[in-house]
């Protein structure tokens, strides 16, 4: 797996060249370096997009843990965490259990604990995010490692507002929509839903989100 993944991020990286007409980068300089080029301006470019759109509306499309989800997307893109299915029920369920551990803590109209401190109530609503979302993600074949941090985004109450959760949503499926495009564009089969093999554990299980 780590080999097949290191060539699909060469042929993403090469294509993409290939595409603009710079293929020469890819014979003039190491492999290691337009591999760390590509991901600083891809990495960059698909950020400050989301960001953009946040700018022009006012809403927080943008959060922490989508840098982390960016990552993903183009360092491993035909990994399962990588998928769309993974990626949006991933962020959805760390949203969820960041906004029900607010409520049931009655932390919800709280200021965040960055303004505040943690106390006994914050310390308990991060950790039942965490680790709901990460119990769910199981349950569901779903797993998506950056959507942790969005539990506790919105645990630590950065989020806290329940109206937020569509946008933060659309954020999310701007960073997968760039992805899908990029990842296409080099001749990887970057997946519309979920990535045909569902990895090495748990195959008997069939439950999806």
């Amino acid at each position: 797996m780590g080999r097949r993944n290191e060539q699909l991020r060469w042929q993403l990286a090469k294509g993409l060249l290939n595409a603009l007409h710079l293929e020469r980068l890819a014979s003039r300089y190491s492999r290691t370096t337009v591999m760390a080029v590509f991901n600083l301006v891809n990495g960059g470019f698909s950020i400050a997009l989301v960001s953009f759109v946040a700018l022009v509306t006012q809403e927080a499309f943008i959060f922490p843990s989508l840098g982390a989800t960016a990552f993903i997307l183009f360092y491993v893109p035909m990994a399962q965490p990588a998928s769309p299915r993974n990626t949006l029920c991933g962020h959805l369920i760390g949203a969820l259990t960041g906004l029900l551990s607010l409520y049931l803590f009655g932390l919800q109209d709280q200021p965040s604990a960055f303004m505040t401190g943690v106390d006994l109530p914050r310390v308990g609503a991060a950790a039942l995010s965490l680790g709901l979302a990460s119990c769910l993600m199981v349950v569901f074949r779903v797993a998506h490692p950056p959507a942790g941090a969005t539990a506790l985004i919105v645990s630590l109450g950065l989020m806290p507002d329940p109206a937020q959760l569509p946008i933060l949503m659309a954020g999310v499926g701007l960073l997968l929509a760039h992805a899908f495009v990029m990842n296409r564009l080099a001749g990887i089969p970057y997946p519309l839903w979920s990535t045909a093999t569902a990895g090495p554990v748990m195959q008997d299980r069939k439950t999806s989100c």
